[in-house]
């Protein structure tokens, strides 16, 4: 067990936390890799000291077998990988929790789900509402006292806007009439609900199942976007967008040349219905249109909440999770398949007139092939054959 727990010990070690948590921590890193991997917690403990030993992944596959248990190569790079995740996800955790208890914030419900929050995603979701952010329009409404407008309609959809607006308008504090008040508090809700962390988690894995990429020509880029052709008319699931596409989506975008639509579902709403998003957002805060006098305005809300707060977003960061989406699955990673112990590990049976030397030998190894080479040159033009 002493040797064990020295190699548990270097899972992770930021001084700020106890003795007991750190334990806590190693223990559960080591667990969720191994778990993960499908291999013994002792493997990765083991193999996780040799990283911090400075150890390069080549060189524990090929030279310390015997310490990590025979872990292949691919596996240990998916190590190395999720070892520096998991530790970055717990010095963000451990800074995210500190940050808002400084603010007075922490209920030991945040806290509760800021602790179990197993992605990064997740966390900076949680930590949404109370991190530190430059004046917002819904801040500035909340500052010329109309908070209480935002909560009395979006509490009571039966009061109508306009009546209940017209007891916030103060020229004073910048509110100068009705529409400004009713702005004022819709920017308060759309911010709200942008930062809900159960939305967030809900829209994600809408569009990531079922959602669809498309991307069009902006007009008159037609000569200046010529390369991004093949996206001028571009349509295809988010699911299956490969990380080449994705980059040239992105880049054509960037460039000006491409607009890029996310879509949930295989049709365009009409205009005068909720985008299926919109539903989502409806749905996950509360909003229903029941025909009552702030229904019409609570759905412009929700119809600004999605276009505006969070479509942008969401398309850059889903497309972009597709460029840096893994080549291999992770079953390939942790599942691999049985090798001949007749021809090695990790070598094929071969065919003795075949492979990448075969040519070679035949033709009677480098002499025979310097005079090929020499052949060849006599019949290129006299400055490629220089």
């Amino acid at each position: 067990m002493g040797a064990d727990q020295n190699a548990l010990s270097r899972l992770y070690c930021p001084a700020s936390f106890s003795y007991q948590w750190k334990c806590l921590t190693m223990q559960s890193i080591a667990a969720r890799i191994a778990s993960e991997l499908t291999v013994r917690p002792e493997q990765v403990a083991a193999t996780v000291a040799l990283l911090d030993e400075g150890a390069s992944v080549p060189f524990i596959a090929r030279y310390r077998k015997e310490v990590t248990g025979s872990l292949d190569d691919t596996q240990l790079r998916y190590l190395e990988e999720r070892l520096r995740y998991l530790r970055e996800l717990e010095d963000r955790r451990s800074a995210v929790l500190s940050s808002i208890a400084e603010q007075g914030k922490l209920s030991p419900e945040l806290e509760r789900d800021i602790r179990e929050a197993d992605t990064k995603t997740r966390l900076e979701d949680l930590y949404l509402p109370y991190k530190p952010k430059r004046r917002t329009k819904g801040q500035i409404a909340i500052e010329a006292g109309l908070e209480p407008l935002a909560d009395a309609l979006f509490d009571d959809p039966t009061l109508d806007p306009e009546q209940q607006a017209a007891a916030f308008v103060d020229a004073d504090k910048g509110v100068a009439d009705v529409k400004a008040a009713l702005d004022g508090a819709k920017y308060i809700l759309m911010e709200r609900f942008a930062e809900n962390a159960s939305l967030l988690e809900r829209l994600r894995s809408a569009l990531r199942e079922d959602g669809r990429v498309a991307s069009r020509l902006v007009a008159g880029k037609e000569q200046e976007g010529a390369k991004f052709a093949d996206y001028f008319e571009y349509d295809e699931p988010l699911k299956k967008v490969p990380s080449h596409r994705a980059l040239a989506i992105l880049r054509g975008r960037n460039e000006g040349v491409l607009s890029i639509a996310l879509e949930l579902g295989d049709a365009e709403p009409a205009p005068s219905s909720l985008h299926p998003c919109e539903g989502l957002v409806a749905e996950t805060v509360g909003i229903s249109n029941q025909g009552r006098a702030a229904d019409r305005w609570l759905n412009e809300v929700v119809r600004w909440t999605w276009r505006v707060k969070l479509l942008g977003h969401l398309e850059t960061e889903l497309l972009a999770s597709c460029a840096r989406r893994r080549r291999r699955s992770h079953s390939r990673v942790c599942q691999q398949p049985e090798r001949s112990a007749a021809v090695g590990p990790g070598r094929p049976a071969r065919h003795p007139g075949a492979g990448p030397g075969a040519a070679y030998r035949r033709q009677g190894g480098r002499g025979e092939c310097h005079r090929q080479a020499a052949g060849y040159r006599d019949h290129l033009p006299a400055c490629a054959a220089q």
